[in-house]
């Protein structure tokens, strides 16, 4: 995984804005709609080449295939494992439903476009969950290598792909069939070890997704004690790292957050509560968010954070949740912050707080506003390098 020997180096926490038309086939398909595999497809590989393209000219280093071949960041994992079916609905975030007004503004917001939900009929676990073909993520993975060869032969330092957390699904695609929670998420572990690997055999960094180590605090246990969230979070780390037996502790970035939606954030958990249990992942980098405005004060807890020999922090700077573009200086004076706490420029990265359309049609930022944003960060990351005494 590379460092910022000579200069900051940007990258981004991977899902970028899907195109109109690939947003509504993705919806029509999670409503349940025949739809054409083929024009999925299509409309997959032209949005990657385009993603692609974008990230290089905004100034992206460490860029990925924007997630584009996928409806959302983890509930693709149905057609590419056994044993999901029916529906539920999770419950409201605690920090939402102590805000009624707000909900009903943020619904009547989601309801009017086209999007795939990650809340509302979400498919459970029924069966047996098992990888069914290595080809199915051998496949984006090529198409992903294929789009580099064409267009970026130089133009990332590094690629990266993402893959979810065993946890994120075990919480919010609950079980009905497993006799426990740590079976089910064993067998999550099993499964996504195919597509982990994958991802590092094919060339590219791993980042894990797990928002479930923060976010479920006010989820799945806000009515609960917060050692049990805290005993929930170590457990998932442990498959995590079971699940990463065979892959270089330096090919494989975790990032962690509170939920990439707009609202109050007011039921957060505290970063300093997770970091001991994030910390045990057997990674080489972590992403977390600093931007957001809930917990840009929390990159002190950083100095808390135990880094070996070539681990990183990829560090928030962009926020994905409104259209203000960042001034470079703002961006500057975040990354100078995080590289006075980790007490090591070279190990920080520029990134953002989370991804920017996670769920196709979700997102809240417009395309041509997201380009922007990283352009600024790019530019925020130069200023940053120049005052912190980078060489490059």
């Amino acid at each position: 995984m590379r460092r910022s020997d000579d200069r900051i180096l940007t990258t981004h926490t991977g899902s970028l804005p899907r195109p109109a038309a690939l947003t509504a086939l993705y919806a029509r398909r999670a409503a349940g709609e025949a739809v054409d595999d083929a024009a999925i497809e299509a409309e997959g590989r032209a949005a990657t080449r385009h993603v692609v393209r974008r990230q290089i000219e905004s100034g992206i280093d460490v860029g990925n295939n924007g997630e584009q071949m996928r409806e959302a960041f983890f509930l693709y994992v149905r057609h590419r494992m056994s044993g999901f079916g029916g529906g539920w609905s999770r419950r409201s975030f605690a920090d939402v439903a102590r805000y009624p007004g707000f909900r009903a503004w943020n619904d009547a917001l989601a309801s009017g476009r086209p999007n795939v939900s990650n809340r509302d009929n979400v498919p459970e676990a029924v069966g047996e969950v098992r990888y069914l073909d290595p080809a199915l993520v051998q496949a984006e993975c090529d198409e992903f290598q294929a789009t580099l060869r064409e267009l970026a032969p130089q133009g990332f330092a590094e690629a990266f792909m993402t893959a979810p957390s065993p946890g994120i699904i075990a919480a919010a695609m609950r079980n009905r069939h497993y006799d426990t929670e740590d079976a089910y998420l064993a067998a999550l572990g099993r499964a996504l070890q195919v597509e982990y690997e994958a991802i590092v055999g094919s060339g590219f960094l791993l980042q894990i997704d797990a928002p479930d180590l923060a976010m479920e605090r006010h989820l799945s246990y806000q009515d609960r004690p917060l050692g049990d969230f805290l005993d929930f979070a170590e457990r998932v780390v442990e498959v995590i790292n079971a699940a990463l037996a065979n892959i270089p502790r330096e090919r494989v970035r975790l990032h962690a957050c509170w939920g990439n939606y707009e609202g109050p954030h007011d039921c957060d958990v505290a970063m300093h509560e997770i970091l001991p249990a994030i910390s045990r992942a057997r990674v080489g980098g972590w992403v977390l968010p600093i931007a957001n405005p809930r917990h840009a004060h929390e990159h002190r807890c950083l100095k808390d954070l135990p880094l070996g020999d070539g681990q990183v922090v990829v560090a928030g700077v962009i926020d994905p949740l409104t259209n203000f573009v960042e001034h470079p200086e703002v961006v500057a004076e975040r990354l100078q912050l995080v590289a006075q706490s980790v007490g090591d420029p070279r190990r920080v990265l520029a990134g953002t707080d989370c991804g920017f359309d996670t769920s196709a049609g979700r997102g809240r930022v417009a395309e041509d506003i997201v380009w922007a944003k990283l352009a600024a960060m790019a530019e925020g990351a130069r200023i940053a390098s120049r005052r912190l005494g980078l060489p490059g």
